[in-house]
Order: structure tokens, then sequence, then C-alpha cells
């Protein structure tokens, strides 16, 4: 505890109140990530939007393994892909090709996530897509898409995947993977965790070379509906949860 709260200290002094609070917040989801199985090596990414006029956002040291990544270590880039302030690390670009995008072109997009899961690579490889003929399937009215381009390293992508993403907060990069926002960390996280969960289903049902039935209508409407309810709001809840999962075993996220 001693520890927590010296490091504490040293980031409010660095960085702020709430830069700080913003960086201790993304590297526990970057730590939620690992505890969940969501990572590739030293890949992918979750961006946040530091709080504050200017367009910056936090991204994960590139070398790091989520299971590293701590707030002070975090770096901050501007949309042009430049630090802000000191940094021992790099930024992958693909990462900053696909996430500067977004936090460019929707103010509301505060926090990105992008994930390579197997569920979710195997359901972005199909031609159909995400069936939504499951529980999880139900909740997500507005999946977008993505067509594959090859490695995200180029800038003349960018507008095309901002075209491809529109207002949704769900996209599927097909052949490549999945990817959230949000205007924070719990909502983007929750829909990318119902996405996740869906495919995953999709994957295991369709592997059974059985007849899936199909979703009434009705109760489809139902469930969404639910997702909708300004007074239905269990994701920060979730991860909070979460976040004391992780706690238990290291808390140097916090660091």
């Amino acid at each position: 505890m001693a520890l927590t709260a010296g490091s504490a200290v040293r980031g409010i002094t660095q960085f702020g109140q709430e830069e700080w609070d913003a960086r201790v917040e993304l590297a526990a989801c970057y730590r939620i990530f690992d505890y969940l199985g969501w990572t590739e090596l030293i890949y992918n990414h979750i961006t946040l939007r530091v709080p504050g006029p200017e367009k910056h956002f936090l991204i994960n040291p590139f070398g790091l393994h989520y299971s590293e990544v701590t707030a002070s270590n975090l770096v901050k880039i501007d949309l042009d892909g430049n630090p802000v302030g000191n940094s021992d690390y790099p930024v992958n670009l693909a990462g900053y090709i696909i996430h500067s995008a977004i936090h460019r072109h929707r103010d509301d997009a505060h926090c990105i996530m992008h994930t390579h899961t197997t569920a979710g690579m195997a359901i972005a490889c199909l031609e159909g897509g995400l069936a939504k003929d499951n529980f999880y399937g139900a909740f997500l009215s507005d999946v977008a898409y993505h067509d594959f381009q090859g490695v995200t390293v180029d800038p003349a992508e960018q507008d095309d995947l901002v075209s491809s993403l529109g207002q949704s907060n769900a996209l599927i990069l097909r052949s490549h993977g999945l990817l959230s926002c949000g205007p924070n960390i719990a909502k983007a996280f929750s829909s990318l965790w119902t996405l996740e969960r869906a495919c995953q289903v999709q994957l295991a049902a369709h592997s059974m070379n059985k007849a899936v039935l199909p979703l009434p209508e009705k109760a489809f409407h139902r469930t969404t509906d639910l997702g909708s309810q300004r007074d239905y709001r269990p994701e920060q809840m979730v991860l909070d949860w979460l976040r004391r999962e992780i706690d238990k075993h290291d808390p140097s996220y916090a660091t």
C-alpha cells in the first residue's frame, strides 16, 4: 500500500491529478485484458484520451506485454503521433494509424480497444461475419465492418476506417480482429466483451454441424431495448469487479 501511495504522489506531481487517474484506469484495463487472455504478444492496443482541450491520448509502450504496462510507462501522443512529454518507449505504427484516426474524427470515442482473439479473428474471417443468433449477439444492434487492406500502417487507410465505423461503437475488421470504442473505458469494454462473447458462442455453436435456432424477433427487440434503458448500466460495476480481481494478484499497474 505504501508503494502505491508513494507512486500516486509522484504520478500526480508529474502528470496532474486528472491525467494520473486516467493513466491508472487505463493501466488497470491492460492488466484486465491480460487476465482475460485478450493478449497477442506485444501487439494490439487500448487507448484513452487524456482529459483536457488537446486531443492527446495514452497508448501502450511498444515492446512491453500488457502485464508490464503501468500508469507511468504509458506513452502520451498527439493525433499526429508525436510524443507529448518524455518516454523511454516507441509507439507501434499500426496502433497509431487505427486509434488516431478514430480519436480525431469521433469526439465521443474517448476510449478505443482492439484485439486479435481467436474467436474474434475467426468470425472476422467469415464472409457472413457475425451471425447474431445467440444471446450475446442479441445485444449488438449496430456492428460495423471494415474490409481488410493489409497490415494497418498506411495513413491512406484512415479515412476508410473512419467511414466504415461511422457512429457504431463496435467494428469487425474483416480477416483481422475486433474493435470497440466508447465515451469511457467501461462503455468501450462492455461493447468489446459482448462482441467477443458473441463470437465465442457463434464459433462453438456453428462448429457442431447442427441447425442453430434463430432468435425470435420479439425477444431480439426486447433484449436490445433493455440495453438502451438509462437505468441499466452495469458496465462500471463489471469493470470495478475485474479491477478488484487484478488488485488481489498484482496492483503494480498503479505505479
